[in-house]
């Protein structure tokens, strides 16, 4: 759950002006999107969308619905998709950490399934002393 949510805020926040996800992607779409073909007979069988999955308890989507709505009033609050300050500070591919500013905010990836980073030297522009507003780890 935690890389599902990494990836998109990674394509969320180092896009360019809007975010826009895959037709199907939207909290995890269990089912394909087949529309009616010669090849499956005409069916409209899997030719649906499944609005209800957000709302379903039982399901984990309704934790990538929040994390969606959490991104966008990250950009309500900070304008990451209009902030025209975008700057890698820092790709090692070696302990697979990437760190990056855009606009006022620092992002920290650390894509590394084995390794916990802690007191990593980090130079932010906008803020000395940083606070974390959102992690991927939180439910």
């Amino acid at each position: 759950m935690a890389l599902h949510k990494m990836i998109r805020l990674l394509t969320f926040s180092l896009g360019s002006k809007a975010y826009l996800n895959f037709m199907g992607n939207e909290f995890g779409h269990p089912e394909w999107i087949d529309f009616p073909r010669q090849g499956n007979n005409w069916s409209f069988h899997h030719c649906r969308r499944r609005w209800d999955l957000a709302d379903r308890t039982d399901l984990r989507y309704h934790f990538l619905y929040k994390f969606d709505q959490r991104m966008l009033e990250l950009d309500n609050k900070y304008e990451i998709l209009a902030a025209q300050h975008q700057y890698v500070r820092l790709q090692h591919e070696g302990d697979k950490l990437l760190i990056y500013e855009r606009g006022t905010l620092l992002f920290v990836f650390n894509f590394n399934p084995t390794k916990s980073f802690e007191e990593y030297p980090i130079y932010c522009k906008y803020a000395p002393k940083a606070t974390v507003i959102m992690s991927t780890d939180d439910h």
